[in-house]
């Protein structure tokens, strides 16, 4: 009997017989993070279990601290997956849409075979979309599947799944955190994930380009909307002048979001051409984020979020700050009509 998802248990079994007897791309989003990663390896690991050929494809490489979850899978860019034969099936973990895993693999794989994500912005992209926005992350929702069905998760896939949800979760801190986040997490230890190697591999293993990122972050700080809202700024070039690499900016806008009395945090990376892309955090739910990001054609969670802006999008700060100036009223509304019921 299904203890953790009931309510997907038919759309998984119809998937996973779906892709009996194919081979599988699993793919995963842009600059992708723990529960990208640790999805993509870990839905693999199942399938390769069950007799399913697979293949990892990402747009951008492996970041370093995954590489110990990643260690042992096989990963290809955009390139070499257009190169996979024809009737290559896909299944997209941890992407809100079609295209966060790029254009060119939209057009490779237009009709997904599968879909598990956990992302409100998500309509529902893939022929068996599995969406739950109430998780943490697509790892949680993969492992309560897995389990469900009975399947069996070893060693390198508990610490896959496991890497997904304390990450997606920022160490058990953010208010997607629930009950059934711990308890897969306990049985993901019991099945081989170390806390202690993923606390080291995750969190205690940066470089010095890192910290001198975060030092130019820290610097470039500024309090907008009456100090509600914290934005810091990378400017075009920072990451050849550290040593870095976009990777690096992994957690810098929690410090932004963090600073008392903050509703938002924003990280704002400009890009060599002229264009933005943001990164924003909220402590409450009610901010909704993912309507603000998709305001610029962005998404992602109501406390977490991220945009992209070509060159020649205007004032994108000012743009920016009037969208969240707009949001943070409807949430002062909804607060004062929540103290009043």
């Amino acid at each position: 009997m299904s203890r953790f998802y009931p309510e997907f248990a038919e759309a998984f079994a119809g998937l996973l017989g779906r892709l009996k007897g194919r081979s599988v791309a699993v793919v995963g989003h842009a600059r992708p993070d723990g529960d990208c990663i640790g999805s993509q390896v870990a839905l693999a690991r199942v399938l390769a279990a069950r007799g399913i050929p697979c293949v990892c494809v990402n747009p951008d490489i492996v970041p370093r601290r995954l590489a110990y979850v990643a260690r042992g899978t096989r990963f290809i860019g955009t390139d070499e997956a257009l190169l996979l034969p024809q009737e290559t099936e896909s299944v997209f973990v941890d992407c809100a849409d079609h295209a966060r895993a790029g254009e060119r693999l939209r057009v490779r794989f237009p009709r997904p075979a599968g879909a598990v994500d956990h992302h409100l912005s998500n309509g529902g992209f893939a022929e068996i979309s599995i969406v739950d926005s109430r998780s943490a992350a697509a790892c949680e929702i993969l492992a309560g599947l897995f389990l469900d069905a009975g399947l069996a998760v070893d060693a390198a896939t508990a610490t896959a799944l496991y890497a997904g949800i304390v990450t997606d979760t920022g160490q058990f801190r953010y208010g997607s955190t629930s009950q059934r986040c711990f308890v897969l997490a306990g049985e993901l230890v019991s099945r081989g994930a170390s806390p202690s190697v993923a606390g080291y591999e995750l969190y205690e293993r940066e470089s010095a380009g890192k910290l001198q990122l975060l030092q130019l972050f820290l610097a470039s700080l500024k309090m907008e909307l009456g100090g509600r809202v914290c934005i810091g700024t990378l400017g075009t070039g920072v990451f050849a002048r550290t040593g870095t690499t976009a990777e690096d900016t992994e957690g810098l806008v929690d410090f932004a979001r963090c600073v008392d009395g903050v509703d938002v945090g924003v990280l704002v990376e400009e890009k060599a051409d002229g264009g933005f892309k943001a990164s924003l955090r909220a402590k409450d739910p009610l901010c909704r984020l993912d309507l603000v990001a998709g305001q610029f054609g962005g998404g992602g969670h109501a406390c977490a979020a991220g945009l992209n802006q070509k060159a020649g999008a205007g004032d994108f700060r000012g743009l920016l700050l009037a969208a969240l100036a707009e949001r943070l009223k409807i949430v002062d509304a909804q607060r004062a009509g929540a103290g009043r019921a």
